[in-house]
């Protein structure tokens, strides 16, 4: 078979049709029209500003009846105040009864953490430190976590305000209960 040479040959032989084109409109005829509606506009202007006012309404002159003189009100004086606890209010003392606290035999501590190695656990030591707040890593016998501890706490009040200090700091997740060791 005979090699044939496609880039000679060229694009396909067959030529398409010429379009035919629009007959193009005269500009004449669109610039005509714009005058026109130019100039109704313009004369529609100039016939609303010279429209004369219209005619004032004629009103009949009727005598008036003279109103009659209205009673005079009265006004009352102001009432006088029936509360005197702008005067009393700052010498009075309110007397409170709080719960006692219940001072629990067992002391609260809190945990914030349980990791696999020492330096984490120191390195969320520190974190806590940098809030004011003390704590120590403890790892239990026969167990290879080591704790981050706070405490013990007398008040379990006291635990829970550290709490939301280290929540506040995003310090988080931290457990508190009573002391077992």
């Amino acid at each position: 078979m005979a090699n044939k040479d496609y880039v000679r040959r060229g694009r396909g032989t067959a030529r398409k049709p010429a379009k035919k084109k629009a007959p193009r409109r005269k500009p004449w005829r669109s610039g005509l029209i714009a005058l026109l509606l130019l100039g109704g506009f313009g004369y529609g202007l100039y016939l609303l500003s010279n429209d004369p006012e219209p005619p004032a309404p004629v009103v009949e002159t009727k005598p008036k009846p003279k109103p009659k003189p209205k009673p005079a009100k009265v006004i009352p004086p102001p009432p006088e105040e029936k509360w005197d606890y702008v005067e009393t209010l700052p010498s009075r003392e309110v007397e409170v009864e709080a719960k006692e606290q219940v001072v629990s035999e067992v002391p609260y501590i809190m945990q914030c953490g349980a990791y696999k190695t020492s330096e984490q656990a120191e390195a969320r030591k520190l974190d806590i430190a940098f809030q004011g707040i003390k704590s120590e890593v403890r790892k239990k016998d026969g167990s290879s976590w080591y704790r981050v501890v706070l405490g013990p706490y007398k008040f379990k009040r006291d635990a829970e305000r550290d709490k939301h200090k280290l929540q506040r700091a995003k310090i988080e997740p931290c457990a508190i209960w009573k002391d077992a060791q």
